[in-house]
Order: C-alpha cells, then structure tokens, then sequence
C-alpha cells in the first residue's frame, strides 16, 4: 500500500467523522425544547457560555499571537503555522462541541419527560459531537500539516516542525482547562455555600443568582476545558510518535515510511469506533451506567478488530496488536476503577457519606484516604503496561516504540471517552433547567440519576486523560531523547546503547532536575486552588449583596440578577488562570537554558510522575465527595439537616480538586514535555 494511499486515510476518516458531527447535531435540533420558561432558562445558559469563550479565546489569542511572533524569529516559519494551526483547531473543537452541550441540555430535560432513557439518549448524542470533533480535528489538522510541509520519504526535516501544532494545541487547552475549571468551581463553591448552607434554599434554585453561573460552568469546565485536554493529548502522542517512528524507517530496522504514518491511521481506527460507540447507546435496562458501559465495549470491540486489521495487512506484524491491545485493556481497567472509586452506589461513596454521622472532619478524612488510594491503581497499571508492550517488541530501541504503541491503543479510545465526559455536564445543565422550571418529581428523579452517572463518567475521563497524559509523557520524552542525539551527532540513533549514556540517573543535575520536577504540580495545584478561592469568594460577595440588596428574591418576588454572577466569575477566573499558565512555561526556559538538557529531561519525568499521582488523588476523591453529597441528598441516611451540610463541605472541599487543579495536572506535564520538546534546538545551540 503506498505512502498516499495510507494518508488518504485518517483524511478521509476526519471527514467521514466531521459528518456524523453534523449528521448528529440534526437530530438533536430537531428535539423539542418545552416550556418556554424551560428555553428562557437554556437561553441565559447558553448566552454566558458563549460571553465566557469569547473572553477566553480573547484572552489565549494576545499570547498565541505574542509567542507565535517570537517562534518566527528563533524556530522559523515552519513551526509558527504548526503552533497557530494547532491552537485554532483547539479552540474550534471546544467551541463545536460546547455549542453542542449548551443546545443539548434544555431537551434532554424535556426529553426526561418521555423518559429517562430518551433523556439519556440525546444527552450522549450532545457528548458525542465533543468527542468526535476532538479527534476528527485533530487527524484533519495533523495530515493537512503534514501535506503544507511536504513531509515525505525524501524530505523529513518537516516532520520536526510538526511539534509546533502539539505545542499550540497544548498551549490552547491549559488556558481552556484553567480558565474554565476556576470559573466553574468559583460559581459552585459561591452558590453552595450561600444559597445552601446559609439560605438554606435547595441545589439550582432559581432564587440563587449564582445559579445559572454554576450551570454555565459545566459547559466551559468539564466540557470545553476537558475537550481541549484531550484533544491536545491526542495530537501530541500522534505527533510524538511520528518524530520517533523516523529512526526506524532505515537501516537498521527499515521498517519503511509507514511506520510514521501508522499512528495517524491507528487514530483513526478510534474515531471509527467512537462512531460505532455513540450510534449504540440505547435505552438502559437496569441502569444508564449499563447503557454507557455497552458503549464502550462497543468501541473497544471495533478498536481490536481494527486494530488487528491494520497490524496484519499494513505493518504486516502482528506485534503492533498485541501493544494496541495492552493499551486498551489499560483503559478498560482504568474506567472499572474509577467507577469503584466515585460510583454512587460503590463502598468508598457509600463510607464517605456515612462517615458523616460522626461529623465533617471524619467524613474529609475517610475521603482523602480513599482519594490517596485510587492513585495507585493507574499508576501501578501504566508501569505494567510499559514493562510488557516494550518486551512485546522485543526490548532495546524497538521496545521503546512499543511503549508508544500501548499508548497508542489507550489513544483510541479519545472518542467514546470524551463522549461519555461531555454526557456529564449535559445531564447536570438538564437536572438544573428541570429544578429552575419547576418540573414534576419523576422527571426530576429521572435526572438526578443521570446527574450522579455523570459524575462517573467525569471522573473516568480524568483517570483517562491522566493515564494518557502519561503515555503521550513518555513517548515525547523519547522523541526528546532522539532528537538530542540527532542535533548533537548528525544521524538518528540505531540502538539503545546509543540512548543509554543520557538516562544515567547518578548525575547531580539530574537529581537537581528530579527535585525541581516534584515541585511543581504542588506549586502548580497551591497556585489554582487558590485562585478558586479568591474568585470564590468574589462570588460569595455577589450573592450575599444580591440578598441584602433584594430581599424579594429569597421571598420569590424578585428575579435574581444571573447575568452579575456570570460576569464576576468569568472576569476573576479568566484573571486567575494566567499565573499558573506561566509554571508551565516558564521552568523549562530557565533549567533548559541554566542547567542543561538532561536536568530538563530529569525535571519532566519527576513532574509527569508526581503530577500524575497528585492528578488522580485529587479527581477521584473529589468525585467520591460530589457523589457522597448526592447519596445523602437522596435520603438514603435519613433526613439530618446536620448531615447534608457535612455532605456540602465535602462536595465544596472535592470540588477545586476534581474540577480544576487535577484535570489541569494532566495538561500542565504535558505542556512542559511539548515545551521542552520545541525549544530543544535553542537549548542543544547554547
């Protein structure tokens, strides 16, 4: 099969799923709204979501453009269209598939009133369009690249410049992961602790101004920030792996052209499967988590059967199976824990709530430690998962390309995942809308189940995107790795001997990397946190002056002023977000330039570790609280009103960790490995 044929294929896939974005959009506007109270409340929703991205993308643009200028003058042209094409394509992806949230939520409520089933239905269709426009923009945005560059068999110096496009899309997810995580969490923590603890009034009240603040931050949080999380994640692994497919295409391997495009058209097999996921999900029979389970066995399904496909009759080796393989078992085990960990109806939720009959300090505490023991599980998965798809290709160099592969197989999986993430804050915007309309108990029930699968499935995208994060980690630090041999040497390395002398672990600067590399993701998840409590606070401030000032709304006589609350978070979070932005920019500048290459590479692999362990202690136990909060909620301990406010600080505690720093961890490693990666000639010349 020749070298176009092969990229014809993840063009004509990126296609093929930009159509059933479109085709799916359609069937979801042609839904009903309801009430027009239901499409008035919808309406304030999407409006503050769509203020929120223009102010963000605003805000991203000034330094897209600012280090774009700069990279034309140190990296040359090549790169800067890589860096803009991959922050754009970012961007357009969390715009199309947050549009798709913001239009789906008012009928999935509407749509409850059918059944919960329907409801279900047309929520995982919204959640879809984010998962298949993250991957579908991706594939097109890295092969149009590719063919802007003229990367070929004969002329490969442009496949280097394609790490511009990871570092752009990179760049583009931390602010929308930042920016949208403290926003949400801001607007969340100001309406719980005003409008529950001290007003007493009920979760999405319509008389708690910061209401709609708090539904809109579902959409630019979980939905926006997370899509261009993954997004990120999955050109940069594609991208890593490409640059270290170059040493195997000649001698001594000559494995042929193909194996830089494999991970294009592996991807690609993924975006097939997400299709095949999201066209099955039906009406559940027990439970929505069953119906979404079946959907990712669905896609697992058509991911193996391709997979294999495309081992046997275009690597013509069955090893890159067996890897693919390795990484998809990965994600099924990783997706069975995190639901042990957050399920509703699992021990460690029902502990935590339980634990609150003895006061909030011991339900905390029984949290964490259940939070602190999920971070194990991944990581513990992932050293398996390097350890056998490197022996799988027989160890040495080649084994190398194996780990990447297993990442690879995990990558495929972006699709159904992020479908089932975006299902998440669509049903929470649903149960909302059916609360602030004052919709019937069933309906509402109806919805608070899908509310509380929600936080599952939110929580699984987050030990997804972690455990990617990781093995995109890895295989960028091996193109790191291999390209610091090619600029230093002239020629790409041909065994791990070659390698070998820049992974000694006994030099000072190394250790001083390791060191500076711990550090961060602490730094990193103080400084974000902190930024969700001083813009919490903001929020606190408005809805208390909104109650002093008008007495009205808490009696029902008066209309909250939603727009206020929606300005003062989307103003201080966008504010917050730039600080943090800056530790994933700035260390690798300062240790690549003051210490070295090997300290920086020292400092990345700590950051990626201890980043990662951090990142799953924190969503997890987060998300046992959030769904502690809602089993207590639902009466199965009785009706304390003493008990739902330790349920409360729990859910208020988890919800900076879940939301924001932990999801934010993922895109911080990466960042640092992809900035790392691109300024590595500035690095190797001086």
């Amino acid at each position: 099969m020749s070298d176009n044929v092969l990229l014809t294929i993840p063009f004509v896939i990126a296609i093929i799923g930009l159509v059933a974005i479109a085709f799916t959009f359609r069937l979801i506007l042609r839904e009903q709204q309801g009430t027009a109270k239901m499409e008035s409340i919808s309406g304030y929703i999407r409006q503050g979501a769509n203020a929120f991205m223009k102010r963000e993308i605003m805000t991203i643009s000034v330094f897209i453009v600012a280090l774009a200028v700069l990279f034309l003058f140190l990296l040359g042209w090549q790169v800067v269209v890589g860096f803009l094409f991959g922050a754009i394509l970012s961007v357009t992806a969390m715009v199309v598939g947050m549009t798709a949230s913001t239009q789906s939520n008012v009928r999935t409520t509407n749509a409850a009133k059918e059944s919960a089933g329907r409801a279900l239905q047309i929520s995982f269709r919204g959640g879809g369009i984010m998962g298949l426009s993250v991957v579908s923009l991706s594939l097109l945005g890295i092969t149009i690249l590719y063919l802007i560059l003229g990367i070929n068999e004969t002329n490969t110096t442009g496949i280097y410049s394609l790490i511009g496009f990871g570092f752009g899309a990179s760049l583009a997810a931390l602010f929308a992961q930042l920016g949208g995580g403290i926003y949400t969490k801001a607007a969340d923590v100001g309406a719980d602790l005003v409008g529950k603890i001290e007003a007493g009034i009920p979760e999405d009240d319509p008389r708690n101004p910061a209401v709609v603040a708090d539904l809109v931050g579902d959409n630019v949080g979980d939905c926006a920030g997370r899509g261009a999380d993954l997004f990120e994640s999955g050109s940069d692994n594609i991208i890593a792996m490409m640059i270290l497919g170059m040493i195997f295409v000649g001698p001594p391997f000559s494995l042929g052209w193909k194996i830089v495009l494999f991970p294009l058209i592996a991807v690609s097999m993924g975006n097939l499967a997400a299709i095949g996921g999201i066209a099955g999900v039906r009406k559940w029979v027990k439970s929505p988590i069953i119906s979404i389970n079946i959907s990712f066995v669905i896609s697992g399904i058509i991911s193996l059967v391709s997979s294999y496909v495309i081992s046997i009759y275009v690597m013509n080796d069955v090893r890159y199976f067996y890897a693919i393989a390795v990484g998809l078992a990965s994600a099924l085990v990783i997706y069975l824990s995190v639901q042990y960990f957050t399920g509703y109806d699992q021990s460690p939720v029902r502990k935590i709530a339980e634990a609150g009959t003895k006061g909030a300090a011991v339900s905390i505490m029984i949290g964490l430690s259940y939070g602190m023991a999920s971070a194990a599980v991944p990581v513990i998965l992932i050293a398996i998962a390097i350890t056998v798809s490197f022996f799988i290709f027989g160890g040495g160099l080649l084994g190398v390309y194996g780990i990447a592969v297993a990442a690879l197989g995990l990558q495929q999986m972006t699709g159904i995942i992020m479908a089932s993430d975006t299902f998440g804050p669509i049903a929470d915007n649903a149960q909302g809308i059916a609360e602030m309309a004052g919709m019937e108990k069933d309906v509402a029930d109806s919805l608070d189940e899908l509310d509380a699968v929600g936080n599952i499935t939110k929580a699984i995208t987050k030990g997804f995107a972690m455990a990617s994060a990781v093995m995109t980690s890895i295989a960028l630090l091996f193109a790191f790795i291999g390209e610091s041999f090619r600029l230093e040497n002239g020629m790409l390395p041909t065994t791990f001997a070659d390698i070998a002398p820049y992974l000694d672990l006994a030099k000072p600067g190394v250790i001083v990397g390791l060191m500076f590399g711990a550090a961060i993701p602490f730094l990193f998840s103080a400084l974000t946190i902190l930024a969700v409590g001083r813009s919490a606070s903001k929020m606190v401030e408005e809805v208390r002056r909104q109650f002093r000032e008008s007495p009205g709304i808490l009696e029902g006589t008066e209309t909250p002023d939603y727009a206020r609350c929606v300005d003062v978070s989307t103003k201080h979070s966008l504010n917050e977000m730039i600080v943090p932005t800056l530790l994933g920019l700035i260390p690798p500048v300062i240790v690549g330039f003051a210490f070295g290459i090997w300290t920086l590479a020292a400092m990345v692999i700590s950051a990626t570790i201890v980043g990662a362990l951090l990142a799953t202690f924190m969503f997890n136990s987060g998300g046992a609280f959030d769904n502690a909060k809602k089993y207590i909620e639902a009466g199965n301990l009785g009706d304390d009103p003493d008990l739902h406010a330790v349920g409360v600080t729990g859910d208020t505690l988890g919800d900076p960790l879940k939301d924001t720093a932990g999801p934010s961890l993922h895109i911080l490693i990466k960042l640092l490995n992809i900035v790392s990666l691109t300024l590595l000639p500035l690095f190797i010349l001086l």
